[in-house]
């Protein structure tokens, strides 16, 4: 019976040498692959968001971060039709209380984010000093009560003030799409004045603050945010939700005219 040859010796060699050379290409670290998260924010914080993703991207570069801003009211529906979104910040409670029952944000993630004030800005010219003042202008803007936050807080401060329904009834009100398109309108002159966050009056360039409007006369402006539940699960997601809940992050509100109202993460403090 014929015998069957054994591997050679350089046969052997090749194979030792091939073993080697996958065992190394095994224990190269892969570079970490990139991840998104899709942030879906209050138009309001426009300006503050912007600097805290170019904030937590510059040491997270393997995140990217994809910003959706446009009225509370819009991006929660937006949510609930199915639009791709892992954290929802909104302008006020009542847009996360509207999502909650729904099961399109995790309960659990859900708590206060900031805090803001509610102001009547214009052109210097426009010496008006008080909500009774403001029934005396040809028109003002307000973001729409039906979607936007700050307008459900203007028409709340102008119905206690006694003159809501004589600015409805003397067609008065130009509603705005969101609270940055009321601060347009008064910064262009189109309007006498506008119904806007403090917030956003400090990026104003020819709109002044007039006055600020007593906070006793609205609901107390509430930033709140949340996970949905396919933020829940991307691990990015939750590294970006706990950067905004930093000490860094408190820092660059603050600059930006709001209060802050997250209790600074101790972990990520002593990075």
């Amino acid at each position: 019976m014929a015998r069957v040859a054994g591997p050679t010796k350089i046969g052997r060699s090749i194979l030792s040498m091939a073993i080697m050379l996958l065992l190394a290409l095994l224990l190269v670290p892969l570079p970490a692959l990139s991840a998104e998260v899709r942030l879906s924010a209050a138009a309001s914080m426009n300006d503050a968001v912007k600097e805290l993703v170019r904030s937590f991207t510059k040491e997270n570069p393997d995140i990217t971060i994809l910003p959706n801003f446009a009225s509370s009211g819009s991006l929660a529906k937006q949510i609930l039709q199915g639009a791709p979104a892992d954290i929802y910040i909104s302008a006020n409670q009542k847009w996360l209380d509207y999502l909650v029952p729904k099961k399109a944000i995790k309960p659990q993630t859900v708590h206060d984010f900031a805090y803001n004030a509610l102001v009547f800005v214009g052109r210097d010219q426009t010496r008006i000093k008080t909500m009774k003042d403001v029934a005396s202008l040809s028109h003002i803007a307000i973001g729409s009560p039906r979607s936007v936050p700050a307008g459900q807080y203007a028409a709340q401060a102008m119905t206690k003030a006694g003159i809501y329904q004589q600015m409805v009834r003397e067609h008065k009100l130009v509603m705005a799409k969101d609270v940055s398109q009321a601060l347009i309108y008064a910064e262009r002159g189109e309007v006498d004045g506008a119904f806007v966050y403090r917030s956003d009056a400090l990026l104003g360039r020819h709109a002044t603050i007039l006055f600020n409007v007593p906070a006793e006369l609205h609901e107390r402006i509430v930033y709140p945010m949340g996970l949905t539940l396919h933020g829940a699960k991307n691990n990015a997601a939750q590294a970006f939700f706990s950067f905004l809940k930093s000490h860094e992050a408190s820092k660059i509100l603050t600059n930006y005219g709001f209060e802050t109202a997250s209790v600074p993460d101790p972990d990520l403090q002593q990075r």
